[in-house]
């Protein structure tokens, strides 16, 4: 996908997610007491949806980062491999389907055999899910956020409040699933 196709699809589906006023409060990972990512959530019929919104100078990696560089090495030795994003779900709420994420950008090092897929700006995340139990449910968040030279690990929780299911107005279209 061509960075234009990439930014034309990021930007309708954020247009179409940013809309809503159901959103949590940001959850900030901060570094040196400056915020690096933040993330909210929401549940909008069936959908699940988690945005994050990255500082500029950082980024994120994508929920499959690991599948994806285990594939390009083919067997090879890497240097390492960024932490991939990672969300889950308990107290009220569980899964019902495979995840989605933004398209993400390539940060290969090839010539280091270091593989990786980040977002910088603002990524969305979104499952379809199911309710499993009455009350809030709980969006646990870990991974990564780095500049070109630290990272900061992510270990975040979020309290999603659970309200009656409506209908969703999510476009699973612009979207990449996760692998």
């Amino acid at each position: 996908m061509s960075k234009l196709t990439r930014r034309t699809a990021l930007q309708a589906m954020l247009a179409l997610v940013a809309g809503a006023a159901d959103w949590t409060n940001p959850v900030d990972v901060l570094y040196d007491f400056k915020r690096c990512v933040s993330y909210r959530a929401r549940v909008t019929g069936e959908f699940l949806v988690v945005q994050a919104t990255v500082e500029p100078g950082w980024h994120t990696f994508s929920m499959d980062n690991k599948h994806r560089a285990e594939e390009k090495l083919a067997g090879r030795e890497s240097l390492g491999i960024d932490a991939p994003t990672e969300i889950k779900l308990s107290q009220g709420l569980e899964v019902a389907g495979p995840w989605y994420q933004s398209p993400p950008k390539d940060f290969s090092k090839p010539d280091l055999r270091w593989f990786s897929w980040a977002f910088e700006g603002q990524a969305v995340f979104v499952a379809k899910v199911r309710r499993s139990a009455a009350g809030p449910a709980q969006v646990a968040i870990r991974g990564q956020a780095c500049t070109d030279t630290i990272c900061k690990q992510i270990d975040v929780a979020i309290p999603l409040p659970l309200a009656a299911p409506g209908r969703s107005d999510i476009d699973l279209k612009p979207l990449v699933r996760v692998r």
